[in-house]
């Protein structure tokens, strides 16, 4: 009769519709749903940044870079007066240019080696390259003594072409790494080209 309930009817699992979707989103990487949204890159401390230099070092190769070349003037204080006394090509530099053109080259070289230890490549690839930077900088110190100190201009200019030849493996182990920390060295490796030629006429006036 109306009003009255029948007995339940159960209906086949078969033909049941599909159940309803779960509640709220779905977890991170279920269901196609990204891990992390599109055009966001990762955060400096995650993989793709993890164990790059960061400021502190640029700070400290700028302030070994800038102690080479105060040890370098300390070796030849009176240089201003030797360079002066020497017998010099018609296109030798004045002596005034040295100072400001080794301040900015010294901090080129700083900049170069930062970015050659934040470039691509494993981590295993930074130290053959920053041997490299190391023994350029020891002969580019090496090299003042020599010259203006002992006058020793022979044993300077195959000392410069040693210095050229570590500063050509430098720039190709930076090239490497970081296109740009060997661009950085360009100017360098000229001016050591052109102070090697300086050299080696120098040493031929004045013996």
């Amino acid at each position: 009769a109306p009003g009255r309930r029948g007995p339940a009817r159960r209906i086949p699992p078969e033909t049941r519709g599909p159940l309803p979707p779960p509640r709220g989103p779905p977890a991170p990487g279920a269901g196609g749903a990204p891990l992390r949204p599109s055009g966001v890159r990762a955060a400096p401390g995650g993989p793709a940044g993890r164990g790059r230099p960061g400021w502190p070092t640029l700070l400290l190769l700028l302030a070994v870079c800038y102690a080479v070349a105060a040890l370098g003037s300390l070796a030849a204080a009176d240089s201003g007066d030797t360079y002066q006394a020497l017998e010099r090509p018609s296109w030798a530099p004045p002596g005034w240019l040295f100072g400001p053109v080794w301040t900015v080259l010294y901090g080129t070289i700083a900049v170069a080696a930062w970015l050659a230890l934040r470039g691509d490549g494993t981590r295993a690839g930074r130290r053959p390259a920053m041997v490299l930077w190391s023994v350029q900088l020891a002969l580019n110190l090496a090299w003042t003594p020599l010259f203006f100190a002992a006058d020793a201009y022979g044993w300077a200019f195959a000392e410069i072409c040693l210095l050229w030849l570590a500063l050509v493996a430098t720039v190709v182990a930076f090239a490497r790494r970081r296109r740009a920390a060997a661009v950085l060295l360009l100017p360098y490796a000229a001016w050591v080209t052109y102070a090697a030629s300086l050299n080696l006429a120098i040493w031929l006036l004045n013996t």
